[in-house]
């Protein structure tokens, strides 16, 4: 048999320098082997990792599918069980204003109903934080207070102030049994204003020619571009005057006998909280939870304004509300906006 004869299964001799472990096999073999193993659980981990977060991915996109369908579909905003006897709430937030915030007359209404309809109602707080806006919803808004306190006079209907109640603000407030405030609360401001631009005289001086036609003799009345007529100023005042006039009937058939007139409370001036208790524009002072714990003795509150929906405040935010701006700036730059401030 030849010396030199090597078995099969014997193995390559290991190369020269190539270390040697306990049991014989080379160190470099060991080695590749656990770098493979170590590469085998780095892609096994990474593979949970993605899976765990695909399951993250998919939980927050149903999350938000539900909430989107909520507030699409509104839910939230059926007819209240029976919860007992409680108070209603009512928030106005912000300008008194046509559209789909909380001011708007058709929001307002629509709660006001909802809260003289359901049975356990005790009475209801409209809580109001609004610096005015328009003498048309503000009105529309108080003379359906008025016509839901003659036809539910078992039911009081109570204005807490927060903020601010002024202008418009404050035509809502009068229509209500009682007033309460803060002592330092803003309140008043029972006038009427019409502002605009004029820009005339710089164009002039720049040497713009303002081109305007019109069919009839004042349609372009208050143009911003144009100088202002006397005559046309007195019709403007005269229309102020007028609405002005409405404001302040409104506030004294709400308040009657408990204001304690001056020339000074229909000039359009506004008074802290305390001051206007004295002067009978409001009747003392309270918040939500304690009028509706000391005076109405239903502590339970339940809110029944109308919340503005997740897709209007989405349009809003995107564009809605950059072209209603643009339009409402457009009128009042032509003089046809009209404001309780």
């Amino acid at each position: 048999m030849d010396d030199n004869y090597t078995p099969a299964n014997s193995g390559a001799a290991p190369s020269p320098g190539a270390s040697t472990n306990a049991t014989g096999k080379p160190e470099g073999s060991r080695w590749e082997r656990e770098a493979l193993e170590r590469l085998a659980f780095a892609q096994l981990n990474e593979a949970k990792a993605k899976r765990r977060w695909s399951i993250f991915f998919r939980l927050v996109t149903l999350l938000i599918a539900g909430v989107l369908i909520w507030q699409i579909f509104d839910f939230g905003t059926g007819d209240l069980e029976s919860v007992g006897r409680h108070t209603a709430l009512i928030e106005i937030e912000g300008s008194i204003e046509s559209g789909k915030g909380s001011g708007s007359a058709d929001n307002v209404i629509l709660a006001l109903n909802k809260a003289y309809a359901a049975a356990d109602v005790a009475a209801v707080i409209m809580r109001i934080n609004s610096p005015g806006g328009s003498p048309v919803q503000a009105g529309i808004i108080y003379d359906e207070m008025q016509r839901l306190r003659r036809s539910h006079p078992q039911r009081p209907l109570y204005v807490v102030v927060d903020e601010m109640c002024a202008s418009g603000g404050y035509y809502v407030a009068a229509a209500a049994d009682q007033i309460f405030v803060n002592k330092a609360s803003i309140v008043g401001s029972i006038g009427v204003l019409m502002d605009g631009f004029g820009f005339s005289e710089l164009m002039g001086k720049l040497g713009v020619e303002r081109r305007l036609l019109t069919a009839g003799e004042n349609k372009g009345f208050l143009d911003p571009f144009s100088p202002q007529t006397p005559r046309h100023r007195e019709y403007a005042q005269t229309m102020l005057n007028e609405v002005h006039q409405q404001f302040i009937s409104a506030v004294r058939e709400g308040r009657g006998k408990r204001l304690k007139e001056s020339p000074e409370m229909f000039s359009g001036l506004f008074w802290s909280g305390a001051k206007a208790v004295e002067l009978g524009l409001a009747d003392g002072f309270g918040t939500v939870d304690s009028i509706a714990r000391n005076v109405v003795k239903a502590e339970d509150i339940v809110d029944y304004s109308v919340h503005e929906g997740f897709p209007e405040r989405v349009l809003k935010r995107f564009g809605a509300a950059a072209g209603e701006g643009a339009l409402r700036s457009l009128m009042q730059s032509n003089g046809m906006s009209r404001q309780m401030r």
